[in-house]
């Protein structure tokens, strides 16, 4: 038996294939451009994404069961007839609606938002994007008026285009701002506050179940599982438990904690309840989200300004930690999702000095990110009892500095696991339907807290507040 899940996330798409052992692979890998048309926009091309798909379909195994994780929040619109898409994907990063965010918070709909979708108003959620898409791209007008429209998240342009299923998976949904937490339907209340034709949007289905057939080498191969992509990572991590808590660190940083049967909420702490995942003919698994919109782009940013050439040279650094120093990044090159959800905040130096040098800068970026993460994790605790141990992994996972700098700011084990396409771990083992051992406990690494930071987190705290609302 081998497994295939496609992962298609913010800047590229992988296949990794997955075998009844516990081994995996990734097979293919492609990267798509990142299209900023205006400041503040952030699009891909739809065509590009699917021929990327199509290359990662493309395996040599013989398949017998396909997943799919998706970006989330990424949306568009396209022909129900031909399936070609009639927009780019606006992409979770984008904020081009938040004038219409500012003009529904100044109406009042924001207590209702939240209690329906348990989101807030922000135009990092899909709904006010695919508002836009519907009333500002010509053909998407043209073809609303003819009943030919089809409005989504990527999974569901996917999933029509591949296997002709015009669906989307619940925990996808559920981070749209339009589906109702309580029903796992579609709520034509928050639609008409967006501006949604409600018509236009996909069948919401569970996360595993028949998502339809994908031909590959000449056999149809069926699509049992599709799930939003930090879903899939928890899953990946082998959090199950009610307080089992991961933070994936990739182009931003996400934490996920497991609430279980219960649909908690905490607006006031700025986190999101949300859907873990729902198993074909079992109710729903609810977790709580919280968001950092910059982490991997943040470092990233750091190297293409010349802070350092390669990532080997920021593993470790001679000097101790730039913030009791008084030197502090706030990484809020996109604004501040959660506890703050500020999206007028900007990035920021703080501290700075003559004898402030570029080893300096990049470490208190990558202090500034496991900041923001374990800003997200105490407003979590303040809720519902996290575990322990917190799973973490992706691209910033590897770097021992980091890791250890995190557990010391979360004053907790941080745990590695050696497999590094967690998410597209999980993404396969729900398309398989069983558990598939992946590693043991001998191969995670762990790191201890070795320093106390609390008076820190408070210096910290000075800086976020000084990068808040500093955009108009």
């Amino acid at each position: 038996m081998a497994i295939l899940a496609i992962d298609q996330g913010t800047t590229s798409t992988r296949a990794l294939v997955l075998n009844s052992d516990g081994s995996s692979r990734i097979a293919h890998s492609i990267a798509h451009r990142q299209i900023y048309p205006q400041p503040g926009w952030v699009e891909h091309d739809p065509e590009e994404i699917i021929d990327n798909i199509k290359a990662c379909l493309k395996v040599d195994e013989e398949i017998t069961a396909i997943g799919f994780d998706n970006q989330g929040e990424s949306c568009l619109a396209w022909h129900a007839q031909t399936k070609q898409a009639v927009s780019p994907v606006i992409v979770w990063q984008d904020n081009r609606t938040q004038v219409s965010i500012d003009k529904l918070i100044a109406e009042g709909v924001e207590k209702l938002v939240l209690e329906k979708a348990g989101l807030p108003l922000d135009s990092y959620f899909s709904a006010s994007k695919l508002a836009w898409i519907s009333g500002n791209i010509p053909q998407a007008v043209k073809l609303h008026q003819k009943g030919l429209l089809r409005l989504g998240t990527t999974d569901a342009f996917f999933m029509d285009r591949l296997t002709g299923k015009y669906v989307t998976d619940v925990t996808t949904a559920s981070r749209t701002s339009l589906m109702n937490l309580k029903t796992s339907e579609w709520d034509e209340e928050l639609c008409d506050i967006f501006g949604v034709p409600i018509e236009t949007l996909p069948e919401i289905v569970p996360t595993t179940g028949d998502f339809g057939e994908i031909e590959i080498k000449g056999k149809l191969v069926p699509v049992t599982a599709s799930i939003v992509d930090q879903q899939a990572s928890l899953y990946g991590h082998g959090c199950r438990q009610s307080g089992d808590t991961k933070i994936t660190f990739g182009t931003g940083a996400f934490a996920l904690a497991i609430t279980g049967s219960q649909l908690q909420r905490s607006p006031e702490q700025g986190l999101l309840p949300t859907i873990a995942w729902q198993i074909h003919g079992q109710p729903p698994v609810y977790a709580l989200d919280g968001g950092v919109y910059n982490a991997g782009s943040a470092i990233e940013w750091g190297r293409k300004l010349g802070l350092f050439d390669s990532f080997d040279q920021i593993n470790q650094f001679s000097k101790p930690a730039v913030i009791e120093r008084e030197l502090a990044f706030v990484p809020a090159l996109s604004g501040m999702a959660c506890p703050h959800w500020d999206r007028s905040a900007a990035g920021m130096w703080i501290g700075l000095s003559l004898g402030t040098d570029r080893s300096d800068l990049i470490q208190s970026i990558l202090e500034g990110v496991a900041f923001r993460a374990a800003e997200v994790i105490t407003a979590m605790g303040e809720f519902t009892t996290i575990a322990g141990q917190i799973s973490i992994d992706g691209g910033v996972s590897v770097n021992p500095f980091f890791c250890q700098f995190l557990a010391n700011v979360l004053e907790r084990q941080v745990s590695v696991k050696p497999v590094a396409e967690l998410t597209a771990i999980g993404t396969a083992m729900l398309a398989a339907g069983e558990t598939v051992l992946i590693d043991s406990d001998e191969s995670v690494r762990y790191f201890y807290p070795q320093a106390d930071m609390s008076q820190y987190r408070e210096t910290f705290a000075r800086a976020v507040s000084r990068a808040k609302a500093w955009r108009s």
